[in-house]
């Protein structure tokens, strides 16, 4: 028997590089869900804002003037709208790309806006709490507070859809607050004041909010001080110091608020409950009541949590409309977009155990099923009729859209925005103050609307009225001194 070699070692075979797994969308959505997330709600922004065709509103017009004229060093706050950080944040940064800035506050407000859909799933599936067995119960209910979000209207019959086609903040306001909450529940502290602040930056109603947070947070150290006293201070600071230095009073937003026509006429107090009830059709309420109940039954401190929140927000505005201030529908749309969630946590739990722990004995465990549809039947004419309200929006939003970019022709024909400035002050209607503001670079303070003030001073003046009917405008200059200026055309196109 032959011996082996002696002074041999076996060697082991080296191992051959795993082969790389190759790249597929699925497996990039399971490792990177928010980015997955983010990304798809960015392209959908993006293709929502080209496709619908539209332009910001009043108050986002005025937004992106504070960008470009901080640019240029002249930022005057003191007119309409009212002073808030949270777009001036925004339309500063996007200032620095020229004639985009439109756009990208288009885009990020949509993009933001909706992201509150993807928040409100993700707070009402996880107060859920279905069992493994049940867990699409929690993806129903996230799936019904999200497309539920997206049915809130205002006292003006504005739908949700309409303030974010019009780059309002209000809409992001809800996104960055119900982000708060789900950061908060998924043990993200930091994040959760974070998003906090941001939408203190946008509503002086958070701020109790925010406070009350930001004690606690101090107290369970779960976030560094450094983070909540900065974070304070710089909120003082962008509410009232920018003021301070561009306006007539650090409190210029509160000024210019002040009886506003369309505060709550009679008794405030009611008119605020009612527009804040009137946000949501009733089989969404009292879903959200039935929620209610389930959670005091289960004792759920954290769902009472929100509905004191709820109640504290209302509270507040019905102060501020005590106080002189609107108290507008849309300035509740945060407490209501929570109501949406407590509506989808009912029906998640519903689904997931109709019998509410054993509390309700005898019921089948499909019971919860009918009484699911039968809410979204009793919500189906009213979702109905909101899509038709937006679509008659929407096409009145294109029309208003074509007059406004019948406004850049008419500056060309007049020689260009920095002739029209010096001839004068331009003076237009009041709805459009922000928008001729924004296209011939000018602060809205310097834009009148008053036509029999401005025409009775006898100083040069240049009349821009849009068509009563129609598309177009009327433009006249009057007064005027340097031929230059009397030279300028009249339009009437």
């Amino acid at each position: 028997m032959q011996e082996p070699p002696v002074g041999r070692a076996s060697v082991p075979a080296p191992e051959l590089p795993a082969a790389a797994e190759p790249w597929t969308l699925r497996r990039f959505a399971r490792r990177h869900p928010w980015w997955t997330t983010a990304i798809g709600v960015v392209v959908l922004s993006v293709a929502v804002v080209l496709w619908a065709g539209t332009r910001p509103g009043f108050d986002p017009y005025g937004w992106l003037t504070w960008g470009h004229q901080t640019l240029r060093g002249s930022l005057d706050t003191n007119a309409a709208p009212s002073w808030k950080p949270l777009p001036y944040l925004f339309t500063v940064a996007f200032a620095f790309a020229g004639h985009y800035e439109m756009r990208l506050w288009m885009f990020a407000s949509a993009a933001i806006s909706l992201s509150g859909v993807v928040f409100a799933a993700r707070v009402a599936h996880r107060l859920t709490e279905a069992p493994p067995q049940r867990r699409w119960a929690a993806v129903v209910a996230g799936a019904f507070a999200g497309l539920a979000l997206l049915g809130m209207r205002d006292e003006l019959n504005d739908g949700y859809f309409h303030y974010i086609l019009s780059a309002q903040s209000d809409p992001m306001i809800v996104a960055l607050c119900l982000g708060a909450i789900d950061r908060h529940l998924s043990g993200h502290p930091r994040w959760a004041f974070a998003l906090g602040w941001l939408a203190a930056l946008g509503r002086p109603e958070v701020w109790p909010f925010l406070a009350l947070y930001s004690v606690w947070a101090w107290r369970a150290r779960s976030a560094p001080a450094q983070l909540l006293i900065g974070g304070w201070v710089a909120l003082v600071l962008l509410w009232f110091g920018i003021p301070a230095i561009t306006s007539r009073t650090p409190f210029v937003s509160a000024s210019n608020a002040l009886y506003s026509g369309r505060a709550p006429r009679g008794d405030r107090v009611t008119a605020v409950i009612h527009r804040f009830v009137d946000l949501h059709h009733w089989p969404l309420e009292i879903a959200a009541l039935l929620g209610l109940a389930v959670a005091a039954l289960r004792r759920d401190r954290v769902t009472l949590v929100l509905v004191t929140g709820i109640v504290v927000w209302v509270i507040i505005e019905i102060a501020f409309a005590l106080h002189g201030w609107p108290g507008l529908g849309r300035y509740m749309f945060e407490a209501a977009g929570v109501v949406v969630v407590l509506a989808g946590t009912f029906v998640g739990r519903v689904l997931a155990d109709p019998s509410l722990g054993g509390r309700l004995r005898g019921l089948p465990s499909w019971a919860g099923i009918p009484v699911v549809a039968l809410l979204v039947l009793s919500l189906a004419g009213p979702a109905l009729s909101a899509a038709r309200a937006e679509h008659r929006d929407i096409a009145h939003q294109r029309r208003r859209t074509a007059e406004i970019d019948r406004l850049s022709g008419v500056l060309s024909e007049l020689g260009g925005a920095a002739r029209v400035r010096a001839c004068g002050e331009s003076v237009t209607r009041l709805t459009y103050q922000t928008v001729l503001a924004y296209s011939i670079g000018e602060n809205v303070s310097a834009i009148g609307f008053k036509y029999a003030q401005a025409i009775g001073h006898g100083n040069p003046i240049i009349l821009f009225t849009p068509y009563v009917t129609g598309t177009g405008w009327q433009v006249r200059a009057l007064h005027q001194v340097t031929p230059e200026c009397r030279t300028l055309p009249p339009i009437n196109r």
